[in-house]
């Protein structure tokens, strides 16, 4: 019977025999600090971006809310004589209300303010004295506020008719 011998290694690994050496089986300390750094950085990235997105998102609900709020005055307006627009002249809602008069209770912290003025016939920037009967133009303008904060505006003409 053989006998097996076992080999053993005479290299012996010295400080002297593993400077200037690649590590084959693994990353070094450096190279892992760095990687987590890159992670971190990442990571903070994606937090300050999220919350400019929040930001952003809850920019675009109050814009969309007060543009439904103009637009509740503006079918409103339009309902109503042309003689019965100047009771909108300065006047408030607040809580805001719909095109049927309705107070929009879920609505409370916002407020509508609308303007009524008499227009000339051939300059609509001109305003001309209100209840003047000889004008056939009316600039109607709404503004939505938050908070006291306006957010949205909005003006259109309505003719006699």
């Amino acid at each position: 019977m053989r006998k097996h011998r076992l080999r053993r290694s005479k290299r012996i690994n010295t400080d002297y025999e593993m400077r200037g050496t690649r590590y084959e089986d693994g990353f070094s300390l450096i190279e892992v600090l760095i990687a987590i750094l890159l992670v971190g950085l990442a990571i903070a990235s994606l937090v300050t971006a999220s919350s400019a997105f929040t930001k952003a998102n809850g920019a675009g609900v109050e814009l969309t809310t007060a543009e439904f709020l103009i637009v509740q005055v503006r079918e409103r307006t339009v309902l109503v004589d042309y003689a019965d627009l100047y009771a909108f002249d300065d006047e408030s809602f607040s809580p805001p209300q719909n095109a049927n008069g309705d107070v929009l209770n879920d609505l409370a912290a916002f407020s509508q303010q609308i303007t009524v003025e008499n227009v000339s016939d051939s300059d609509f920037e001109q305003v001309v004295p209100d209840y003047d009967p000889n004008s056939h133009f009316v600039r109607i303008t709404v503004k939505v506020f938050l908070n006291l904060r306006e957010i949205s505006s909005a003006r259109w003409l309505r003719a006699r008719y």
